[in-house]
């Protein structure tokens, strides 16, 4: 068998995706999606600088359906990478490597991400008075 048809390494084929490497590879994307969120702000914030219409139409554009669709997502992204974060910080310094205990803290992580999350929506919807 030529070595050309060979993979390299594992690939995801053959591995069943395990929390742990999920939970890595949606950090990765978190990541990305607070780059893309990061561009929204900027939008938003040149918006605000050039002036009342621009303004209003960013206002429009974030405020629809899927500008908040992408603002919830947005949020969720901010809270589990920063959630992911502190457990990385632990693993730093030693803590949490076992294997249950990564478990554990890969469910915990999770549960946090999604109660700030709408912690955080639900409080602004009662700040705003819409509920």
């Amino acid at each position: 068998m030529p070595t050309q048809d060979r993979p390299l390494s594992p690939h995801l084929q053959v591995y069943r995706p395990q929390l742990t490497s999920v939970l890595s590879i949606t950090h990765r994307m978190t990541g990305v999606a607070l780059a893309a969120g990061t561009l929204l702000l900027v939008y938003w914030l040149v918006a605000a600088a050039a002036g009342e219409a621009a303004f209003e139409t960013a206002r429009a554009v974030i405020g629809s359906f899927i500008g908040r669709l992408f603002l919830f997502g947005w949020s969720f992204a901010l809270f589990y990478h920063l959630c992911n974060g502190i457990r990385h910080l632990l693993w730093d310094m030693g803590y949490g490597l076992e294997l249950p205990v990564l478990y554990r803290s890969g469910w915990v992580m999770l549960a946090a991400a999604v109660a700030l999350t709408l912690a955080s929506w639900i409080a602004g919807y009662a700040a705003m008075g819409s509920l």
